[in-house]
């Protein structure tokens, strides 16, 4: 499932510090997560959105932060021990066709897919998979790096995901990023 993956290397400027200056974790997630939730995020490398994550959801909630790169997650590992968060979060090392989440099937109620999508070689499939984990009404924050790729790519990924059962929600704003709130409807 993941084609051109940022090197393990990269994790250490993406986890900065001054990186909160461009894009503040908690308010990026703090409108979508509350405790207890149980919370997806693909691509976590060092962990800069999951350590906030992993406060929000409590101690009765769950992260579940997968990557490909063992480095990204043995690194989030450790950052997590150091906070007393690890408890929190499910870090899983994943194959590249998949996300390894079958045994989250209809438990996810938000999932943060923050400048990943695009590394991805198959919208469709990464999009499907995150649906079927996603219990009904669950929603999905969609960013990407605006100059980094183009808004067409954007709009690509949203119309994978809307075949996955996704709908747009709203347009958030988020600092140097195209963004979208994904909700799965509710069935009637």
């Amino acid at each position: 499932m993941w084609h051109r993956v940022c090197p393990w290397w990269l994790g250490y400027l993406l986890a900065s510090p001054l990186r909160r200056l461009l894009q503040d974790p908690a308010k990026v997630v703090a409108p979508y997560v509350r405790e207890g939730m149980t919370v997806l995020e693909p691509g976590p490398g060092m962990g800069f959105f999951t350590k906030e994550l992993a406060r929000r959801v409590g101690p009765i909630g769950r992260v579940v932060a997968v990557d490909v790169q063992p480095k990204m997650i043995a690194s989030l590992r450790r950052r997590l021990k150091r906070l007393g968060l690890l408890e929190r979060v499910d870090a899983r090392v994943t194959a590249a066709d998949s996300l390894g989440i079958s045994d989250l099937a209809g438990k996810v109620d938000f999932t943060l897919v923050f400048a990943v999508a695009h590394e991805l070689p198959s919208h469709a499939s990464f999009f499907a998979e995150v649906a079927k984990a996603s219990r009904p009404g669950a929603t999905l924050l969609l960013a990407e790096p605006a100059g980094h790729i183009r808004l067409d790519l954007f709009e690509a990924e949203l119309q994978a995901a809307a075949q996955a059962g996704f709908q747009v929600a709203e347009r958030p704003s988020i600092r140097r990023s195209y963004a979208a709130l994904l909700k799965l409807p509710i069935a009637d």
